[in-house]
């Protein structure tokens, strides 16, 4: 609920921008593949364009928040002040943690690699370079924000590598773009009705 709420509270003053990057990053990539005759593989696409769409809304959670300021370079010292199921436990703990499990996804996905140093790295990097944008910008730099993002990383990173694994021994029909093009498709489609808080069984 935390997730959808901060979802459902940004996507009135960010909706605009997802819409013009799309359009341009569809553009210029549908342009791409006519002019070097490349094969179109729906899935591949939208997970590139997912990508790009949720690096423009970790831009804006990471800097549209509160305006409170100051450093925190004691681990645990935030983490360990909420009480666990409360709402703060879930947006600064739970929520630090989702909000890098898809970083942690892409990067895998991306680098093509099971070996977790990569992921880490780069998740580290961009997470201090968050933090410090956030000190920057008159909010506070946690130490605590950076081992969360860390371990949402690493989640991500165990779910390409479970995904992968199952992708590996599936049936040789359910491994063609054509089906993972349609549960893709699924997918995008019900995380769309997730967040925007939509129950189709209402219109039934």
């Amino acid at each position: 609920m935390v997730v959808k709420n901060i979802i459902l509270d940004m996507l009135p003053s960010i909706w605009p921008l997802l819409v013009f990057v799309s359009v341009v990053a569809i553009t210029l990539r549908c342009m791409y593949l006519y002019r070097e005759g490349s094969k179109f593989i729906l899935h591949k696409e939208l997970l590139d364009l997912v990508f790009i769409l949720y690096i423009v809304c970790l831009y804006y959670i990471l800097t549209y928040q509160d305006s409170n300021s100051g450093i925190n370079l004691i681990p645990f010292k935030e983490i360990f002040r909420y009480s666990i199921g409360s709402y703060k436990f879930m947006k600064n703990v739970v929520g630090n943690i989702l909000l890098f499990l898809p970083f942690g996804f892409f990067t895998a996905y991306y680098l093509n690699t099971k070996k977790i140093s990569p992921v880490i790295w780069t998740a580290v990097i961009v997470s201090v370079t968050a933090e410090a944008m956030q000190y920057y910008l008159g909010r506070i730099f946690d130490i605590d924000d950076i081992i969360l993002n860390v371990l949402g990383a690493f989640i991500g990173f165990l779910l390409y590598v479970a995904l992968s694994a199952i992708k590996s021994k599936l049936p040789k029909f359910m491994r063609k773009d054509s089906f993972i093009n349609f549960v893709v498709i699924v997918i995008i489609i019900l995380i769309i009705l997730f967040a925007m808080d939509i129950n189709i069984f209402s219109y039934l």
